[in-house]
């Protein structure tokens, strides 16, 4: 694929302070950019970031045909950039397509796209441990047609951002609360594709959550609202006896990436696994009886992020005494030590930029 590059006049990283980074606040300068039309990709260029063109009729802001992905790259011990486990995000990314009809990308142009954007702003890729740099790629309609149809036209970018730590928390625990009164998602409807939505579904539980002084919400099924599913921006694992369980992929929860790392790690280290149904009442009881060892969530965003505390309807649990436990340390370090080239990438995960 040929790319075509403009440069920036001048940039902007000497205003930035990498000291302190938020998430998601800062930019780099350029992006990557490439449209669909004709039934083809065409005209991929890297050009500074800023503002785009959009018709205020363009369809996907009427009727929600996005789709979008969150993948990081590293700066390794060495001082080398890598990104971590491309080919899982751009497998979900194309599912995502495909529930959303939106053309496909096939992998060599992803990851071309990908890794020259990341070149072009390598010194955007923080130094020090706990940052990195997010990207983010997302797709569009932008046929100019105000009604219900699959757009003909498409606008693919990817944009990136310099990070520090997700959760205020950072890597301490966070609080859950179950809602019985909304639902995240429903069976056969958009739970496992990665568009707005989803997001926009949770928008107004989350910030009820945050006002009673919770971190997140845990969500439950839509049809009994017993079994657990997914936080609001990660999977979820639970150690109960020493087995490690996570609720089973059946449509209406995102398949994390991160979610994958936990499994593949801990299948070799020989840790009991189980992928299934696990009802709320489930783990309440495992905290009465004293079996409920660990939680914590997983995501791109926050890596591992240890649970201290759940609450369901009058009834709160304390798990791990609101410490982390060794558990979710030990696979934090593990895939943060692969992803900053610590660790042997012994599942060959990440993929170098240089």
């Amino acid at each position: 694929m040929e790319i075509q590059y403009l440069p920036v006049a001048a940039s902007r990283l000497p205003s930035i302070d990498f000291q302190h980074l938020g998430f998601g606040e800062v930019f780099s300068d350029h992006m990557f950019i490439m449209e669909f039309d004709g039934g083809a990709w065409k005209s991929a260029r890297i050009v500074p970031f800023g503002p785009i063109e959009i018709l205020p009729s363009a369809c996907c802001l009427h009727y929600g045909q996005i789709v979008f992905e969150g993948i990081k790259a590293f700066r390794t011990a060495s001082g080398s950039v890598q990104i971590f486990r491309p080919d899982k995000y751009h497998e979900r990314f194309n599912r995502s397509c495909r529930r959303l009809c939106i053309p496909e990308i096939d992998f060599d142009t992803f990851l071309t796209a990908l890794r020259e954007l990341v070149a072009k702003d390598r010194d955007w890729v923080p130094r020090q441990k706990g940052y990195s740099l997010y990207i983010r790629p997302f797709v569009f309609a932008t046929d100019s047609y105000i009604g219900v149809r699959v757009s003909k036209t498409y606008r693919f970018l990817i944009i990136t951002s310099p990070v520090g730590a997700y959760y205020k928390e950072g890597f301490n625990p966070v609080s859950l609360v179950t809602s019985t009164e909304y639902i995240r998602a429903a069976p056969g409807g958009l739970g496992m594709a990665k568009t707005p939505a989803n997001y926009a579904a949770t928008l107004l539980p989350a910030q009820e959550a945050i006002q009673k002084g919770f971190s997140q919400i845990l969500w439950l099924d839509a049809s009994e609202k017993r079994y657990i599913e997914e936080v609001g921006t990660m999977n979820i694992f639970f150690c109960v006896a020493g087995r490690l369980l996570t609720p089973s992929l059946e449509g209406t929860i995102l398949a994390g990436i991160t979610r994958d790392s936990v499994i593949r790690i801990a299948k070799d280290w020989g840790i009991p696994l189980e992928e299934r149904k696990i009802s709320i009442e489930e783990i309440l009881e495992a905290s009465r009886k004293g079996s409920l060892q660990e939680v914590f969530g997983t995501g791109t965003a926050a890596v591992i992020s240890p649970v201290g505390l759940i609450r369901h309807r009058e009834e709160s649990i304390t798990i791990n005494g609101g410490q982390t436990g060794p558990l979710a340390k030990k696979f934090y370090e593990e895939i943060t030590g692969i992803q900053y080239g610590e660790k042997p990438d012994r599942f060959h995960w990440c993929v170098s930029v240089d």
